[in-house]
């Protein structure tokens, strides 16, 4: 997302982003079989890529690797996008504003949206997208699995809100430094490219600059692979957990169950497709939505 740059005589927000990045947060979903690989890699930290890729078809050959899309991922990236958007786009304009460079601007948008969005729409749905994806156990063992609404009024039941939003914090630490590295690096990456080509700092990039800015922003910010796989821990509903588990999660004696139990290796376990997903997200979210608010904005 370039810095905003509001029109002459412009007041207020700019409420259209809320549409804008609903709309690209869906299109983000084309990359479901990324999310689903890369979460049955992280609950199951043993398992090498060729193993994961074999049981997700298990479930259903093609239709396994879109298990928990409809209804969670289109709920949460619809409702998600538009947050994100919005609020790192405000933040943004602001801080560019107050002279902050577009590096530093994209960082602190990046990091505001992520929050914004954990904790407004993403611990539901990232719950129970992970209950989808992780309780084909039942199934392998002949069980039939139990719908996702009926997962979903279960879990109400026995732990209510606060276990449909387990794991809320983990997500909102991942989203915060997710989107605060994605745009924060691919502002440093467009603001590279310019002065490699000579160009000034406000001068436009062309697509593939832009998408080549967002590929380096969405590999970059991979590094934060331990908060994903606490997140995917946390939520998992696998029923083949270690004794060594412990009985009630956080974020911090999570962290160090999976290190004894997998080491440093188990804790990027699923990097590998997260940096195709984080590619794929960032540029949606960064180059492709710069050009649908330039579209919307002059309508």
């Amino acid at each position: 997302m370039a810095p905003i740059a509001r029109e002459p005589g412009q007041k207020g927000v700019n409420w259209s982003n809320i549409a804008v990045g609903g709309i690209m947060n869906m299109v983000t979903t084309l990359g479901q079989p990324l999310e689903v690989i890369k979460t049955q890699m992280a609950a199951n930290r043993k398992e090498t890529m060729l193993q994961a890729l074999r049981a997700v078809w298990s479930r259903g050959g093609v239709t396994g690797f879109y298990q928990g899309l409809i209804p969670w991922a289109w709920i949460e990236a619809s409702t998600k996008g538009a947050v994100l958007l919005f609020t790192a786009s405000e933040i943004e304009s602001a801080t560019v504003g107050f002279g902050v460079n577009p590096a530093a601007a994209g960082l602190l948008g990046g990091m505001g949206g992520g929050i914004a969005q954990a904790y407004a729409t993403m611990g539901f749905c990232t719950c129970m997208k992970t209950a989808e994806i992780t309780r084909h156990k039942q199934a392998a063992s002949g069980i039939k699995p139990p719908s996702t609404w009926a997962v979903f009024a279960d879990i109400y039941r026995r732990e209510g809100i606060a276990g449909i939003n387990k794991g809320v914090n983990a997500v909102a630490v991942r989203q915060c430094t997710n989107w605060g590295s994605r745009m924060g690096f691919a502002r440093l990456a467009e603001s590279s490219i310019r002065n490699l080509r000579g160009k000034d700092e406000n001068a436009k990039l062309g697509a593939l600059d832009k998408i080549l800015a967002s590929s380096i922003g969405g590999a970059l910010a991979t590094w934060n692979q331990p908060i994903e796989v606490v997140r995917v821990e946390m939520q998992s509903m696998a029923k083949n957990a270690s004794a060594n588990r412990p009985a009630k999660l956080t974020i911090f004696n999570t962290l160090g169950y999976i290190y004894k139990e997998n080491g440093i290796k188990g804790l990027y376990r699923g990097v590998t497709p997260r940096i195709g997903l984080g590619i794929w997200q960032t540029v949606c979210m960064v180059s492709f939505a710069d050009y649908v608010k330039a579209w919307v904005k002059g309508k």
